[in-house]
């Protein structure tokens, strides 16, 4: 029999090729000459790439028996997730690879901030010695801010405390429990901002978080502060940035990561003020080399057809067909789920009822919590670390499974307590030949509304007219609203309405139509295809 074909489309570590071992026939390409790519493809099981290669619709359509895309590397932007899924291809990256690095490239930045090392280097070269224009500050006894406590997060946090730092720390996901057990304190966004002496942001890039330190947090910040961003480009709005840096409202900033990248007009080049790395989170000999070994022992359990820890669309392994189709419906209902929760989750039940119990359901609570960990944590959530970012958070996880189900053939239900005391849930089904997903419940509500890209909750006192307020305050807004459904348990009491719409709502237009409605709760949540 011939081997399976394994393509290499970028320059990898040696040690990628030694950890794929010699069942495999490796054909090497350069993925960025993209009739060469596309050719080599027709053959290829697996393939293997880095940032140039761009592996899209085109390109699968080209790979006829390709099984799995390997990124050795965390970002998945030049890979096509939901092409591939639709192609029933497995991703799989490297999500643990660069976090050492990383984070020592943050503290790279701050300790270079502190003491003017690139621009005092700089002027030496050029002859010129300058001792009492670059006085810097210790980071003794200073407070350092991390906004986003993941795993990137708690690495930054026992490096600063090595140098008798005051570590604070705002993440609406992390329990107090979590928190103390590294040392840190936990506070508002604007607390942090108000306190720390240095700030580094540790966020996933999403529409909630894009942007979320701009022009009125900068504001918030001492002027003898700094803030680093080593994480996704955009999480600080540049343009506000900028401003801040040229008018004194801060001391510095550090930036590894841009908006659009290479940063070729950006203003915050010619500031004094901001030392500027080209994306070199990653860049370093130990992580290129722990990301090629890690996706090529992926590629080696995909190939084989076993359980692929690393997978970020699909788990792999053996997983019976009936179970197949609820894994993409309980990870979007576990991200309905983490955007309904006002505070940390403390406990949850993973609830599965119906027939697809007689079979092994035990991937549905992995794509519960990947579900869950998707939108709230800077790293990649795999089907692999989600258990591990459960524990790290102090979550206590159940799978709770029962044969009888009285309304719908399946149902998948996600329910948990948070750290206030509240509880939430979110069921949802499969229904139809088309196995079209629905939500079938909210927090004990009965609603049946197709899962869309785009949801609004609202939770408020039942009365005539609530409908035509916010189906006007959308309108003008230009929010099309393509369903609606409205539960309630008792006639003048709370009712829950859900919205599926075809945008997201612009900044503020939540806030005016929870004032207008005097909502109790008002979410908007944005679901990501995987």
């Amino acid at each position: 029999m011939s081997k399976p074909v394994v393509l290499i489309a970028e320059e990898l570590s040696p040690a990628t090729v030694d950890a794929l071992g010699p069942d495999f026939e490796i054909v090497s390409v350069d993925g960025t000459d993209r009739p060469a790519l596309l050719s080599a493809l027709q053959t290829a099981d697996a393939i293997l790439v880095r940032s140039a290669t761009k592996v899209d619709a085109e390109a699968l359509a080209a790979a006829p028996n390709l099984k799995v895309i390997a990124r050795a590397g965390v970002g998945l932007d030049n890979v096509d997730i939901k092409a591939a899924t639709q192609a029933g291809v497995m991703v799989v990256n490297a999500p643990t690879s660069n976090i050492i690095s990383a984070a020592e490239l943050t503290v790279g930045h701050i300790l270079s901030l502190a003491r003017h090392i690139p621009a005092a280097h700089n002027a030496l070269a050029q002859g010129q010695w300058k001792r009492s224009k670059y006085t810097g500050v210790e980071l003794y006894e200073k407070t350092i801010g991390i906004i986003g406590l993941g795993r990137i997060g708690a690495l930054i946090t026992a490096r600063m405390q090595a140098f008798g730092t005051n570590v604070i720390a705002y993440d609406p996901y992390v329990t107090s429990a979590r928190a103390q057990q590294l040392g840190v304190t936990l506070v508002t966004l604007d607390e942090l901002l108000a306190q720390s002496d240095f700030i580094t942001i540790h966020m996933p890039k999403t529409p909630e978080t894009t942007g979320m330190i701009g022009e009125a947090q900068l504001a918030l910040m001492k002027p003898t502060a700094f803030i680093v961003n080593v994480a996704r480009g955009g999480l600080i709005d540049e343009t506000a940035l900028a401003a801040a840096l040229t008018a004194g409202t801060i001391a510095g900033a550090g930036l590894d990561v841009f908006v659009s990248e290479p940063p070729t007009d950006s203003s915050l080049l010619g500031l004094e003020n901001i030392i500027v790395t080209p994306h070199l989170g990653a860049s370093t000999d130990e992580a290129q080399e722990k990301a090629g070994v890690s996706v090529a022992k992926s590629v080696r359990l995909a190939l084989s057809g076993e359980l692929v820890p690393d997978a970020v669309n699909v788990a792999g392994g053996v997983i019976d067909p009936s179970v197949r189709p609820g894994i993409p419906l309980i990870e979007k209902l576990g991200q309905v789920f983490s955007g309904l929760a006002e505070s940390p989750l403390t406990s949850l039940d993973v609830e599965i009822r119906g027939e697809i119990v007689e079979f092994d359901v035990s991937v549905l609570k992995l794509a519960a919590l990947k579900g869950i960990f998707t939108n709230v944590v800077s790293e990649t959530v795999s089907y692999v670390n989600a258990p591990l970012l459960a524990e790290q958070r102090g979550l206590e996880v159940r799978l709770i499974t029962d044969p009888v189900s009285e309304e719908y053939r399946n149902l998948l239900t996600l329910r948990g307590a948070l750290s206030d005391g509240s509880q939430i849930s979110v069921s949802g089904t499969l229904t139809g030949t088309k196995q079209i997903e629905k939500i079938v419940e909210i927090n004990g509500y009965d609603v049946e509304v197709p899962i869309a890209e785009h949801l609004i909750v609202m939770l408020y006192a039942d009365r005539p007219g609530i409908v035509a307020i916010y189906g006007k305050e959308f309108g003008e807004a230009g929010i099309n609203i393509a369903g609606m459904q409205i539960a309630r348990r008792a006639a003048g009491g709370q009712a829950l309405s859900v919205l599926t719409v075809d945008s997201p709502a612009p900044e503020g237009l939540l806030e005016k139509v929870r004032i207008a409605i005097e909502a109790d709760v008002l979410r908007e949540i944005d679901i990501t295809e995987s």
